[in-house]
């Protein structure tokens, strides 16, 4: 607790009074006839209500003194459950235990039933998540900005062995954590013409006249900072039709029609991420990027800085924060206003732009880096374009300033890609426009300058710079792993959650054989929480006994599933082949969700779950090896698993994941990693040390240099007996069962193309594992080092990562 904090003044008594007024308030029903939703509702509004005047103060401040705001773009943020956050935060769980406690109601059951804001994705929004806690934790003046979005990326199912997505439905029990401000809406065009003109001192203006109008709604959520009384904005939109019904169409029959507008509006908002393989989907998927980014935009400019204020001074004002290249539309909406709406000059308006905006680059994989169609752009945002071509044509005069004489540069730096197709490189755009450039980590940084950006960085190297990613301490250690954090706080005392770097002052005691076993008996505790979890939740029977062997994170071919799944099938042919073979007994642990048009994703999980269903099936194994793969992975099982999992499976193909972050909260919860030189591993295994992380596999180089000459990976398999035994089996169909047709795609695909170079890191990974498996037996010492896994990644709060955007990027303060 920060020396200036103090917890709301009010008592037990008072909180239960609270809670009472708002339940017959807002819910219409007394204890008798609440139902579970109706108390949680009712909670929520209570604990929401303690915030509301630190936040509206908060407000009045950033409009009267005028400090410098962080405004975060972001099309997701994975926020996890709110309830028991906002209570830590304020320091208040203790008193609305009691509080409840005088009803006869508990916390803990209100709190398991509070639906998952369905806001997010992946990395991308839970880093974005994090952020925005940590900037109010800082006590930066901050606001993040996104989309309301109706249903949440999918629920995952499992049924016959496959994935089957259906709706998230979130919201349809309500939010008390959200309240809307309709009349702050903000018009947003799209389509239309552009028309020219010349004003009054000579200069040729240009209009646009949108041929329709899309409302976008704001509905604030409270971001509470970790007791400090801070209280920042999380702004999302929602879409609405100006015309949601016509009167007119209804009363003659045409029910359908009459609603028409307001059904395509809504489309904006529905749906995280819609699958954008289509020509519908693609023009769905920019608009979408288009509606939050110039709405918020337009909200900073309307409703912050006060009427009147020099545009010139905008830099000073604000630094809009691109979370990826989703919200990249935003430097032409930005030039769009200062030039056609209030008047600039185009250097003045590119002066300010270029100084207002900053790019966070999140990838290393070609297809994440945007590109949008030059006809889709000029149909749905014909002035964009205009002013894309603009821009694009003065960068390429500064290009042939600087390259001259070579025209393949140019071609390779342009914003406009000429083949296959036309298209706007969004990440470009994003670079010519702001005036940083993060990656976020040591090597994807590195990675960034010497190859994705290569050019850029040639002409630009003082643009270039790193922030390593960071998770947020008072959700991932403090909320989802309770008895460690007040082991913790018993051996150095209290406040190291918002001083993480204080961890440091555990490592003595990974030699203290007393706290060692303490910090075992907690280990075993939070396996056995899970296996509980798995057993009412999936009807999932685990052994906490065993070690818990875990990767939990999107599927996509890069990250290695399949690698982790080949190990499993060695194992099983090693005991298949000598039943007396000593095994360590594991239980391995799948979470991961593939996007709905990714077929290569889904048959992987379809070839995981028909090996996990062999193993079951077989008596030879049982007790030794188990798969779990829990369906539907969020936060919420990740706030379980985290703290439960003893080795961390971070096996990317070297030089493809940008930073990570579920590695960062599995070593900070005590896990030990297998992990390639890849992303944030490179900087983890220096801090926790070679000795604690168990590193296998080609370096980004070597990747490089295996590509280069040819790579053959049924070279590999024929040189490597355990691997082809490994794919013999599975190609054999006794594990594959039902999921044959997916199965033998995935082992084909591997045979003649292996993109990710699974067959090539394949023996490095599992001599890995049989150091792992050595290492296990040796239990004491493995407590130690995973003690010194956590004592060491301090570094990795997202407090730190906020602070070094600070010093690096926006230069703003605490206010």
């Amino acid at each position: 607790m920060t020396a200036d904090f103090t917890a709301p003044d009010i008592s037990s008594r008072q909180l239960a009074d609270e809670f009472m007024r708002n339940l017959r308030t807002s819910r219409g029903v007394d204890l008798t006839r609440a139902t579970k939703n109706d108390l949680y509702q009712a909670l929520g509004l209570t604990v929401r209500g303690l915030l509301m005047q630190d936040w509206m103060d908060r407000l009045t401040d950033q409009f009267q003194q005028g400090p410098k705001v962080v405004a975060y773009l972001s099309a997701e943020y994975l926020l996890g459950p709110q309830l028991l956050n906002t209570l830590l935060a304020f320091d208040l769980e203790k008193q609305m235990r009691e509080a409840l406690s005088h009803l006869d109601l508990s916390l803990d059951e209100l709190i398991a039933i509070e639906p998952e804001p369905g806001l997010g994705n992946g990395g991308l929004g839970r880093l974005a998540a994090c952020y925005i806690d940590s900037l109010a934790t800082l006590g930066i003046p901050a606001v993040g900005y996104g989309i309301r979005y109706e249903y949440g990326i999918f629920q995952q199912t499992f049924e016959d062995g496959r994935q089957v997505e259906k709706p998230d439905k979130w919201l349809s029990s309500g939010t008390p954590w959200e309240f809307p401000h309709t009349h702050m809406s903000q018009p947003i065009g799209f389509g239309g013409t552009t028309e020219r003109h010349v004003d009054e001192l000579g200069n040729l203006r240009t209009t646009w006249i949108p041929s329709s109008t899309i409302n976008a709604v704001p509905y604030n959520y409270l971001v509470p900072g970790f007791r400090n009384g801070v209280v920042n904005t999380l702004r999302l939109w929602a879409a609405e039709s100006p015309d949601e019904f016509n009167l007119e169409i209804f009363n003659r029959g045409d029910y359908v029609t009459a609603v028409a507008e307001q059904v395509h509006a809504s489309n904006l908002s529905k749906v995280l991420y819609p699958e954008d393989s289509t020509p519908q989907g693609k023009e769905l998927r920019l608009s979408q990027q288009y509606f939050f980014t110039a709405a918020s935009l337009r909200d900073f400019l309307d409703q912050t800085i006060p009427p009147g204020f020099d545009l010139d001074r905008l830099p000073e004002r604000v630094v809009f924060q691109l979370n990826d290249t989703h919200p990249v539309i935003g430097i032409p909406e930005l030039m769009r206003i200062l030039v056609d709406e209030r008047g600039l000059l185009w250097d003045d308006a590119w002066d300010i732009t270029t100084k207002t905006f900053a790019y966070t680059c999140h990838t290393l994989m070609p297809e994440a880096l945007e590109v949008w169609s030059v006809e889709l752009i000029s149909r749905l945002l014909p002035r964009h374009m205009e002013i894309i071509y603009e821009i694009n044509a003065r960068f390429m005069a500064q290009v042939r300033a600087a390259f001259p004489g070579d025209g393949a540069i140019a071609g390779r730096m342009s914003i406009i890609q000429e083949e296959p197709w036309r298209g706007v490189r969004m990440a470009h755009l994003a670079v010519v426009g702001s005036s940083k450039v993060n990656g976020v980590a040591e090597l994807h940084s590195q990675l960034l300058r010497d190859k994705v950006l290569h050019d850029f960085s040639q002409m630009w190297p003082d643009k270039f710079t790193n922030v390593t990613n960071g998770i947020t301490p008072r959700r991932f250690l403090r909320v989802a792993n309770p008895g460690l954090s007040a082991l913790i706080t018993d051996a150095i005392g209290p406040g190291w959650e918002r001083d993480l770097d204080r961890l440091s002052e555990l490592e003595p005691l990974a030699d203290d054989a007393a706290f060692r076993e303490k910090f075992a008996e907690i280990k075993r505790a939070n396996k056995a929480r899970f296996a509980t979890l798995l057993a009412d939740r999936d009807d999932l029977e685990v052994d906490p006994s065993t070690m818990f062997d875990v990767m939990v994170k999107r599927l996509h071919e890069y990250k290695r599933q399949v690698l982790k799944l080949l190990h499993i099938v060695t194992l099983y042919q090693r005991i298949k082949a000598n039943p007396g073979v000593d095994v360590v007994p594991r239980t391995f642990v799948f979470g991961a969700k593939a996007a709905p048009g990714y077929v290569m994703a889904k048959q992987t999980i379809e070839l995981i779950l028909a090996v996990a269903k062999a193993i079951d099936e077989d008596p030879v194994v049982r007790g030794r090896l188990k798969v779990a793969f829990p369906a539907n992975y969020n936060v919420v099982l990740n706030q379980v698993i985290v703290p439960a999992a003893e080795l961390s499976e971070q096996i990317s193909m070297a030089g493809k994941e940008a930073s990570g972050t579920g590695n960062m909260k599995f070593a900070l919860n005590g896990a030990l990693t297998i992990g390639t030189l890849d992303g944030a591993n490179v900087e983890i295994r220096e801090l926790v040390g070679a000795d604690n992380f168990f590193l296998f596999g080609l370096t980004e180089e070597e990747v490089s240099a295996t590509q280069a000459s040819g790579y053959r990976p049924r070279d590999f398999y024929e040189r490597d007996p355990e691997l082809r035994r490994a794919i013999d089996a599975l190609a054999g169909g006794v594990l594959l069962g039902s999921a044959r047709e997916a199965g033998l795609s995935v082992i084909y695909h591997l045979l003649d193309d292996d993109p990710f170079l699974v067959f090539a890191d394949y023996r490095a990974y599992i001599d890995a594992q049989d150091r792992v498996s050595a290492a296990y037996l040796d239990t004491d010492d493995w407590n130690r080092r995973a003690i010194l896994n956590v004592a060491r990644c301090g570094f990795f709060s997202s407090d730190r990562s906020i602070q070094d955007y600070l010093d690096r990027i926006w230069h703003a303060t605490a206010g």
